[in-house]
């Protein structure tokens, strides 16, 4: 299984996340767009995923909420930009909890012989915000969250 890289170079207001994945672009991508599977994988295994809204079009909002075992919620929201497509996913990124902190992520998905790697540029407005972000756990979120995507991509496989 491949590794999930993370990049905070100091200084630099972006975290690059690069992965390979053992499935087609079109079911990675699919993946990331229907929120009746983002629900089985995005984020640690110890929160339940609720998505609130998910249009996937330009303009098209999304909102999603993450409950730990205690019932704490943590919201999320944002908005596409462009088209999302299997050639890329442009969105904003904000933590309920702390408003007024925007990112943008730019995720790009290239397959490569039957693989697809997918990487995420995010862009922060300051080096502060990037910090806290690395801060909250976010590498242990998105870790985990990668390794239930490998898993659900080959169960679609196979199944």
């Amino acid at each position: 299984m491949s590794k999930t890289e993370i990049t905070a170079d100091p200084g630099v207001p972006l975290i690059v996340i690069t992965r390979d994945f053992d499935a087609p672009r079109d079911l990675v991508f699919r993946a990331y767009t229907d929120p009746g599977l983002l629900v089985e994988w995005l984020g640690p295994r110890a929160l339940t995923l609720t998505v609130d809204r998910y249009d996937v079009r330009d303009g098209g909002r999304w909102r999603y909420i993450h409950t730990d075992p205690e019932g704490h919620e943590h919201g999320f929201h944002g908005i596409f930009h462009g088209d999302p497509s299997p050639d890329g996913i442009v969105q904003t990124f904000e933590y309920e909890g702390v408003p007024g902190h925007v990112k943008l992520d730019t995720t790009t998905l290239e397959e490569r012989g039957g693989q697809t790697r997918v990487r995420t540029v995010s862009s922060f407005q300051s080096v502060a915000d990037r910090d806290g972000m690395v801060a909250s756990g976010m590498e242990q979120g998105v870790r985990e969250g990668n390794e239930r995507l490998a898993e659900l991509l080959a169960k679609l496989r196979t199944g």
